[in-house]
């Protein structure tokens, strides 16, 4: 009976349960403020086109993706002719995975003015109160490999072959050849362009390169700074850079930066660096929660990774409570390393004396189940390895981790 046909009556709509998440997130978007997404839609008079797809169905679609873990493009278009979850909120509207691709990328400002509304609903409904709030840093695999980094002289190569390149298929297009159409010649002008423009933007980025370089040098003992090897950019990403791995591995990556809050676990602050270290990274998140939340936390729990004197003094001069480990100082006993030292400021010291005690140490231990269970949660929702490249775009990838981690918590508080 198996291979009999039948013919079976039902809507769309009948096809998804009531309490699927596909239905939270519209029912979310319908009540979003997005016009800014709606600002790039623009009719043209006396011209071809068809009408634009509503960004509401596109982002729809991404924050459903992203719960589920799916980060291609291509994967996300066969989902929405074959899932029904994905075609109930397409709505019989035509998807393809190039508009997917494109929309994703497009829209940074708008993403972020959705972070902050959703933020804004997890504080209504008293999830996020900003009592306390944890920063972590995840190194994230960038869409690069270890061999396409390239010196000076290698880009200069590379340069010089892909100027050669974007020039040959210029004069091609004179004497076309007959066994290439005109999609696939464009299709090998627009690559060539694209190449040109990756190298001619890693040559900018390698002065970044080599100030880091020499940073690095600084900081090393003399019989280890002939180990530093010459300054390097990749031809893939250029604004991607090797990193540390948490499997002790060196590769290229972003380092992705949340802040939750500790009383219900929304993010209330995301972004991406191209800095392979913590430090530095507390004070600009701080701001930016401030402007989302229109707030400051009460305590800000960091490791030791972002425990940069500067910057404690300042969170301490903006009334935010630090919590962080305090690092023993060389050559002396452990328990120095809660007395003042030289040159410390009153808010450092303040923070010394506070991180002494065991109230401080039974606070700081909650860092972990919240700032380390937002990354878990990140990469669950397919944070493992980026598809986009450039930290413009891998921002925006972000943005939308974030966005959909909230909406989650917002059902699972609901429920």
């Amino acid at each position: 009976m198996r291979d009999q046909a039948e013919m079976v009556m039902r809507t769309l709509d009948s096809t998804l349960a009531a309490d699927h998440p596909a239905r939270a997130i519209w029912a979310f978007l319908d009540g979003a403020d997005l016009a800014a997404f709606y600002a790039t839609c623009r009719a043209v008079m006396d011209g071809p086109g068809r009408p634009a797809t509503d960004p509401q169905v596109l982002l729809a679609l991404w924050l459903l993706a992203t719960a589920e873990g799916v980060g291609s493009a291509r994967q996300l278009a066969s989902l929405c002719e074959q899932h029904d979850a994905y075609r109930w909120l397409c709505g019989g509207v035509p998807i393809n995975y190039h508009m997917l691709a494109d929309f994703r990328v497009a829209h940074p400002t708008a993403l972020d003015d959705v972070l902050t509304q959703s933020v804004a609903c997890l504080m209504a409904a008293g999830v996020v109160t900003l009592k306390g709030t944890a920063q972590d840093g995840m190194r994230t695999r960038a869409s690069a490999g270890a061999g396409s980094y390239r010196t000076k002289e290698g880009l200069a190569s590379c340069l010089v072959e892909a100027k050669a390149q974007v020039e040959r298929l210029k004069q091609q297009r004179e004497h076309p050849d007959p066994t290439v159409n005109k999609r696939q010649r464009a299709a090998q002008e627009r690559a060539a362009k694209e190449r040109l423009n990756r190298v001619e933007r890693a040559l900018a980025l390698l002065p970044e390169a080599a100030a880091a370089k020499e940073r690095q040098q600084q900081t090393l003992a003399k019989h280890q700074r002939q180990q530093v090897t010459e300054p390097r950019v990749s031809l893939t990403d250029p604004e991607a850079r090797v990193m540390k791995m948490p499997d002790g591995g060196y590769r290229p990556a972003y380092n992705v930066q949340f802040a939750t809050d500790l009383a219900g676990r929304g993010i209330v602050g995301a972004g991406a660096t191209c800095n392979g270290t913590d430090a530095g990274a507390a004070l600009p998140m701080l701001v930016q929660v401030a402007e989302r939340t229109q707030r400051l936390p009460g305590a800000y729990l960091i490791d030791g990774g972002f425990a940069v004197q500067e910057d404690i003094t300042k969170l301490e001069r903006c009334r935010v409570r630090v919590y962080a480990p305090v690092r023993a100082p060389r050559l002396q006993p452990a328990a120095q390393r809660y007395q003042p030292h030289p040159g410390d400021s009153r808010e450092v010291v303040r923070w010394r004396r506070r991180m002494r005690t065991r109230t401080a140490h039974a606070y700081y231990r909650q860092r972990a189940a919240t700032a380390e269970w937002a990354n878990a949660q990140a990469r669950r929702h397919g944070l493992t390895q980026f598809t986009v490249r450039g930290l413009a775009k891998v921002t925006t990838v972000t943005l939308l981790v974030a966005i959909t981690h909230n909406l989650l918590r917002l059902l699972a508080t609901a429920a």
